[in-house]
């Protein structure tokens, strides 16, 4: 393994609701370059995992693992750094999904973010409160290093009056109820990796569990499909995506749902997972469609769902130069977004079948009107990124990993 500059590497926490992502990065010309990455997957259930792999993409930890709470993955995270002295974060950044009306950009925390964050849990009921119970251990782990909270919403926060504002009366959205927009790292990293070559209209088709679909004009975001919460937008794993308000209230009169019940349907128990019957996993349903019409009916309506949201962003941006796949379903499913863009056709977008079976790169024909490619979604490395830029002017102490 290459060792990493003590002064320049960065630990990455990305939280879920039954998982932890992290990396360890160093900083190089103000890039971040891999040291390694891992994950402690299934979180609260009986059969979870713990690995992790070097910046050549060789196992270094995989083992099977019980993580009853974030606080265990926070610590075996901290257990495996400690055995490698030479690789030392200076920093920790976390990603925070929603920062709600009172913060806008990645900051460092302190006591008083941390209390504006707890406010923002009832904008994002499922993600706020895993985050922040990773930022609580991980300052208990690592109480010498600065920590950084890196916001879905920030690369959103610019956009104009006409796309984020909803059609609600002034006093509501002065209490902060209006179009957030979210998956704002991943939407950093593609901008990142395109670089000098990023046109002046995009489309980002973010599509995983969560999916969104994002609208960026002269690399600023200018609409996004999700909304106040990250439940809004296209149809995804086990969120619903935008639904007639009036089905909301049919329940509340009809079927007595209170809050809490009208949250669980919409997040939890719609989408893929509503539609199909069978699973919210899209290659599941893959397996299935051929014997299965809700499987089927699922996998089309999710594929015409992020069709007529890229046309709407096509007119938001008056054309498009390039459209963006990424996230896991983005990334990997060449059947998926064949479907997309073949309900594109009109539009003069075109795929190259044997392009897009590699799922790498442009994936484009050479006579389609826009280019298409497929990005991975680097959000660990844009945490890595905003964390040292917020934290390489402070006097630094040395490292120490673990408990005081």
């Amino acid at each position: 393994m290459t060792s990493a500059s003590p002064r320049s590497t960065v630990l990455a926490l990305n939280s879920g609701s039954s998982s932890l992502k992290f990396g360890l990065y160093r900083i190089e010309a103000s890039l971040p370059k891999i040291v390694l990455s891992g994950e402690a997957e299934s979180i609260g259930e009986p059969q979870g995992r713990f690995w992790v792999k070097d910046e050549n993409d060789r196992s270094l930890v995989s083992e099977s693992a019980n993580f009853g709470t974030q606080q265990d993955a926070v610590a075996r995270i901290a257990v495996f750094l400690a055995d490698r002295r030479e690789i030392q974060p200076v920093a920790v950044g976390h990603r925070v999904v929603h920062g709600g009306p009172n913060i806008r950009r990645h900051c460092l925390i302190d006591d008083a973010v941390l209390r504006k964050l707890e406010a923002a849990t009832a904008f994002a009921p499922l993600h706020n409160p895993p985050a922040l119970t990773v930022i609580r251990f991980a300052q208990e782990h690592f109480p010498q290093l600065p920590q950084v909270a890196c916001f879905d919403t920030t690369f959103h926060a610019g956009m104009p009056a006409v796309a984020r504002t909803l059609p609600l009366p002034q006093e509501l959205r002065s209490d902060g109820i209006h179009r957030y927009g979210f998956h704002g790292l991943a939407c950093e990293s593609s901008m990142r990796r395109l670089g000098g070559d990023r046109p002046d209209r995009l489309i980002i088709a973010h599509l995983g569990n969560g999916a969104s679909v994002t609208a960026v004009k002269d690399g600023q975001s200018i609409d996004t499909s999700m909304g106040l919460t990250p439940t809004g937008g296209v149809i995804m794993g086990t969120r619903c995506g935008d639904l007639d308000p009036g089905v909301l209230a049919y329940l509340l009169r009809e079927r007595n749902f209170d809050a809490a019940r009208l949250e669980t349907l919409i997040n939890h128990e719609s989408g893929l997972l509503g539609i199909s019957g069978v699973d919210s996993d899209m290659r599941r349903l893959h397996e299935v469609s051929s014997t299965n019409a809700d499987a089927r009916l699922a996998i089309e309506m999710f594929c015409y769902s992020i069709r007529k949201q890229v046309a709407a962003m096509i007119a938001a941006l008056d054309g498009v130069d390039l459209l963006i796949f990424t996230g896991g379903i983005g990334e990997h499913d060449a059947a998926v977004r064949a479907t997309i863009c073949g309900g594109l056709s009109w539009l003069g977008i075109s795929l190259d079948p044997s392009r897009n079976r590699s799922s790498e790169g442009l994936i484009s024909s050479a006579t389609s009107r826009c280019s298409v490619r497929v990005l991975p979604s680097e959000e660990d490395a844009q945490i890595a990124t905003h964390t040292w830029e917020l934290t390489s002017g402070i006097s630094q102490l040395a490292p120490r990993v673990g408990r005081s």
